[in-house]
């Protein structure tokens, strides 16, 4: 009957949805648990670190698989559902209402491939519609008006229409949006590649047609801010935080490493780094760590971790070295582990959404599968993709420059193979995924690239890498009908299980 003065009964659309832009790379919950515990490692580019094990040896621990769900339906999901409602229909907000429809899609999309089936249609409106247990989706239906939203939400855009300058990816510049949605279109799109060809080819044409990124400078990302982070400020980068506020840092595993090695990319020597370790280890001055590369280098190479081994695992050592104060120091064995340079991991380190250079990957997927024109050949856009994906290193802040001739080496060096085109495009969507674990495990899982060797080990509670999330416990107590009809559809509520557009 009062009215609470410290509780908005109409907020602003426009903060609502910067509020759901922020937070999708900023949550440190659900970038700690998801991500850096549980898929990074999964997808064998970086572990050893005992709490990134949970991913690596597929220890099953429901509350990081809960986490995503959780926590995205009563924040970002909340948020972003409710600001599409209260902007359709007014004349003033067409655009904040085509940008709310699109990053309610790029949020739901998160989820429904990580769980399959979710609550979409009804989620987000206990406040507008009283909807309190909202049923579950098919992932089908849902996937299907994902394509129709962009479709619609693209067209929609218009740049005479109502200004929103502060949101966070493109500060209201309706082209950059517009390309932003038909990026996000292809990507989905692609997802369908294998359940439903014909309807994948017929997206990923009209995605191109609209118009989808062409240089680095389309590449959508969250500009962080470089302020000590908490569970509950999402200013700066969520998994850069995860990552170096441990105690114990995760080091590059064999797999990752061999397959930058392997072909010469120049991209080992940016990414991949050995630093003197504080003792002990002192995770909130990283940056200060002293860069001993070169000279474990030279003494014994870059030594890359098993998967599903710990950094304890396999003692190294080698001969003292000489600090840059001159001093001789003989390096521990943790000193001597690689580990991803310390750059990428500021906590104003930018989280890439989507870059160019996935695009380019995606259609030469595209091109390469369904024999399709979309503006050259499948080596022209494997060429573009692993090129963009290099450069989009320099974002960075003092982030590594991969030169014109290191980029040129390579492509030389590594053209397309017949036969080996699809392993060949999406291994490097794999490298240039990196600390989105996200779109890298629903790539893998898409495209079967690259070929990951499971690591179990005693610890291991699957023998197989796991294809989807467990739902929540929370849902099973409270809203027990709903999800019981989803998992009777999908057969048993286990990470083994695939999502609807996980073709075998």
């Amino acid at each position: 009957m009062n009215t609470d003065k410290t509780r908005s009964t109409s907020l602003d659309p426009a903060a609502q949805l910067m509020y759901a832009q922020v937070y999708f790379s900023g949550d440190l919950g659900i970038q700690e648990r998801t991500n850096y515990f549980m898929l990074i490692p999964m997808m064998q580019q970086f572990s050893g670190a005992f709490n990134m094990s949970f991913g690596a040896v597929y220890k099953k621990t429901p509350s990081y698989l809960w986490r995503m769900f959780d926590e995205s339906y009563p924040n970002d999901i909340l948020n972003i559902v409710d600001a599409v409602e209260r902007t359709k229909g007014v004349p003033t907000k067409t655009n904040l209402n085509a940008m709310c429809r699109i990053m309610k899609v790029y949020t739901f999309a998160r989820l429904t491939d990580m769980y399959g089936d979710i609550p979409y249609f009804e989620a987000g409106k206990g406040y507008v519609a009283g909807v309190i247990r909202p049923k579950y989706d098919a992932q089908k239906d849902i996937y299907n008006d994902f394509l129709k939203e962009l479709t619609e939400a693209s067209t929609q855009l218009d740049a005479s229409k109502d200004p929103v300058p502060n949101e966070y990816f493109y500060k209201g510049n309706i082209p950059a949006w517009k390309k932003f949605a038909n990026s996000l279109r292809l990507r989905l799109a692609l997802r369908l590649a294998k359940r439903d060809p014909e309807k994948a080819k017929t997206e990923v044409q009209a995605a191109y047609a609209a118009g989808v990124f062409t240089s680095n400078a389309d590449i959508c990302m969250t500009r962080h801010e470089n302020i000590p982070s908490s569970y509950q400020d999402q200013r700066p980068n969520g998994i850069s935080t995860a990552w170096n506020v441990k105690n114990e840092m995760g080091r590059v595993v064999n797999t990752f490493l061999n397959a930058l090695t392997s072909t010469n990319d120049p991209r080992v020597n940016a990414l991949i780094r050995c630093y003197r370790e504080f003792n002990p280890v002192a995770p909130t001055r990283f940056l200060e760590r002293e860069d001993i590369t070169a000279q474990v280098r030279a003494k014994i190479g870059l030594v890359g971790g098993v998967p599903g081994a710990y950094n304890s695992d396999n003692v190294l050592s080698t001969t003292a070295i000489v600090l840059a104060n001159g001093t001789s120091y003989t390096p521990r064995s943790i000193d001597l582990k690689p580990q991803l340079n310390h750059n990428l991991l500021r906590n104003d380190a930018p989280f890439f959404h989507i870059t160019y250079g996935e695009v380019e990957l995606l259609l030469a997927d595209a091109t390469q599968r369904f024999g399709l024109n979309l503006g050259g050949s499948a080596q022209d856009h494997y060429y573009k993709g692993v090129e963009a994906a290099m450069q989009q290193l320099s974002l960075y802040p003092s982030g590594p420059v991969i030169t014109a001739a290191e980029i040129s080496n390579f492509k030389t060096a590594n053209p397309l193979i017949a036969g080996r085109e699809l392993e060949q495009i999406n291994t490097q969507l794999w490298i240039a995924l990196l600390l989105n674990g996200n779109e890298t495990y629903s790539n893998w899982r898409r495209s079967g690239f690259p070929v990951l060797t499971p690591s179990v080990t005693t610890e291991s509670m699957s023998q197989t890498i796991p294809r989807r999330f467990e739902y929540p416990l929370t849902e099973k107590q409270q809203n027990t009908d709903n999800i019981n009809a989803a998992i009777q559809i999908l057969g048993a509520d286990d990470w083994t299980r695939r999502v609807w557009w996980d073709q075998e």
